[in-house]
C-alpha cells in the first residue's frame, strides 16, 4: 500500500511596502492651507498651525540615521522632544506625515474637512500593508500627544480670554477700525505666546514709527502724502500698472469683505505666511529634494514665519500707529480709497513685510542665493505666475507691495523688513543654517 504524506506550507500574505514621497507632504501642506482658507484663518494664527504641524513631522524624521538634520529639542523653547520609536514596523516617514495631518487636525476648526481627506489616506495605506500601518499611525498619535502637550503650554488658550483691544478715538495718531466692516484689531494679545526660538516678542523690536505730526514738512506727513500719491496714481493709470500687479499679487488678505447694495460676502484667500509655505513647497519640488530635506525646509520655514508674526504684532500694539487710509480721509481726501482692503490691525510695522524678510533668509540659508523661481501660488485666486530671481527679490517685492495697496507707510515697510531679517537671521543662527 502505498501512503502519500501531502505537505502543505503556510502561505503569508506578502503586503506592499508603504513609499512615502515629498509629493504626499506638498499634497498634506495643500490640504491643511485649504482648510485654514475656509476656516478663515487670521495670519499670526495660521502661522502657529504650519509651525507645530510640521515640527511633529520633523522630529519624528530627525530619527533617521541618514537624515542630515537632527532634532530641534536643544533650540526651541520648553521642549523635552519626542519619545523615540521602539517598534521595527514604524515607518518613519509614514509616522512623520500622520503626525503633521493628526497635530493640524487638532488646530484647526473645520475637522471634518481634515478628517475626511486623513480617512481615505489611512484606509489605502491600511490596504496596502496593515501592520506597517497601525504600528506607524500608533506611534505617530504618540507623537502628535507630545507635541499637543508643548503647544498647550505656549499661551495660546490663556489669550482667549484677555479682553478687545481698546481704541482711543481721541488719539490722533491711535489705530481705529477701518472699512468697510470696522473689526476689532485681531490677536492684540499675539505677542505674550512663548515663542518657538525667540528669547523674547521684544528681541528684535524695531525702530520707532516717525513721530506723528500734520506739519507739511515733518517725516509722517511726508509718508502720508506718498501714499495717498502713489494710489492715486495707480489708480488714474489708463494702462497696465505693474504696482497694482504686485499690489494684488501679494494682497493675502485671509477675509476680504465684499459689499454690493445690502449683500455681503466675503473672499477667501490664503495668508501671507501661506504664501510662503507656497513658496518652500515651489522651491523644493524644483529641487526634488527628498523627504528628509522637504520635511527639513517646511519646518524651518514655518518657525522662522511664527516667531516673525510674534515679534511684528509686539511691535503693531506698541506703537498703535494709525492706518494711512483712516487719516487721508479724515484730513486729505473723504473720497480716497486704497487698492486693497486695509487688515484689522495697527500699521507699524508691515506683518508681509517682517514675515517675508524672515522666510526668505531661511530659505537662503537653505537652498542658496540666488535661486530663480516662478511664484504660481496665487493661480487659485486668478492671478498670474511671477517670477523672481531670487527669495530676498521676492520679499522685497511682498514688502513694498504694501504701499502700492495704500495700507502702509513706507517705514513701516523698510523696518519690517529689516525686523524680519534679524528674527530670521537669528532663527537661522540657531538652527544651524548660517556661520
Amino acid at each position: 500500500m502505498l501512503v502519500f504524506i501531502l505537505g502543505f506550507t503556510h502561505c503569508q500574505r506578502q503586503y506592499s511596502p508603504i513609499e512615502i514621497l515629498s509629493e504626499d507632504f506638498h499634497q498634506a501642506q495643500d490640504q491643511l492651507t485649504s482648510v485654514m482658507v475656509h476656516d478663515i484663518f487670521s495670519p499670526p494664527l495660521a502661522s502657529r498651525v504650519y509651525a507645530y504641524a510640521n515640527l511633529a513631522a520633523y522630529e519624528i524624521l530627525a530619527q533617521e540615521k541618514d537624515n542630515p538634520h537632527g532634532t530641534l529639542k536643544e533650540v526651541l523653547r520648553d521642549f523635552k522632544g519626542v519619545t523615540l520609536a521602539n517598534d521595527s514596523l514604524v515607518n518613519p516617514k509614514l509616522a512623520a506625515l500622520i503626525a503633521y495631518l493628526e497635530v493640524g487636525k487638532s488646530l484647526i476648526f473645520s475637522v471634518d474637512r481634515m478628517a475626511e481627506y486623513m480617512d481615505g489616506l489611512y484606509q489605502g495605506w491600511k490596504e496596502q500593508n496593515p501592520n506597517v500601518y497601525t504600528s506607524s499611525h500608533a506611534y505617530a498619535l504618540q507623537v502628535a500627544g507630545e507635541v499637543k502637550a508643548w503647544y498647550d503650554q505656549d499661551h495660546y488658550k490663556q489669550t482667549r480670554t484677555y479682553p478687545k483691544f481698546y481704541v482711543d478715538y481721541d488719539s490722533p495718531s491711535r489705530w481705529q477700525p477701518t472699512p468697510p466692516d470696522y473689526m476689532d484689531g485681531i490677536e492684540p494679545h499675539w505677542s505674550k505666546l512663548r515663542p518657538f526660538i525667540l528669547t523674547s516678542s521684544q528681541q528684535f523690536q524695531p525702530e520707532p514709527p516717525p513721530p506723528f505730526s500734520m506739519e507739511p514738512e515733518s517725516d509722517f506727513y511726508n509718508e502720508l502724502i506718498e501714499v495717498y500719491e502713489v494710489v492715486k496714481d495707480i489708480q488714474q493709470n489708463e494702462e497696465a500698472d505693474e504696482r497694482e500687479e504686485i499690489a494684488k499679487f501679494w494682497d493675502c488678505n485671509p477675509y476680504v469683505s465684499t459689499h454690493k447694495g445690502h449683500v455681503m460676502f466675503a473672499l477667501k484667500k490664503i495668508s501671507p505666511g501661506a504664501h510662503w509655505i507656497g513658496i518652500t513647497k515651489i522651491v523644493s519640488r524644483n529641487r526634488q529634494a527628498d523627504v528628509h530635506t522637504t520635511v527639513a525646509a517646511y519646518a524651518k520655514v514655518s518657525i522662522a514665519i511664527a516667531d516673525a508674526f510674534i515679534s511684528c504684532w509686539d511691535e503693531k500694539y506698541r506703537s498703535n500707529l494709525i492706518r494711512p487710509e483712516t487719516l487721508i480721509n479724515k484730513v486729505l481726501d473723504e473720497n480716497w480709497y486704497p487698492l486693497l482692503q486695509t487688515p484689522p490691525f495697527p500699521e507699524y510695522t508691515s506683518g508681509h513685510s517682517v514675515v517675508s524678510g524672515a522666510a526668505s533668509v531661511i530659505l537662503t540659508d537653505f537652498f542658496g542665493d540666488n535661486i530663480a523661481f516662478d511664484d504660481d501660488t496665487e493661480l487659485p485666486y486668478d492671478l498670474p505666475i511671477r517670477s523672481y530671481r531670487s527669495f530676498n527679490h521676492a520679499a522685497e517685492e511682498a514688502a513694498v507691495s504694501r504701499l502700492y495697496g495704500g495700507i502702509h507707510y513706507r517705514k513701516a515697510i523698510d523696518e519690517g523688513l529689516k525686523q524680519g531679517r534679524n528674527v530670521g537671521n537669528y532663527i537661522s543662527q540657531k538652527l544651524g543654517l548660517k556661520n
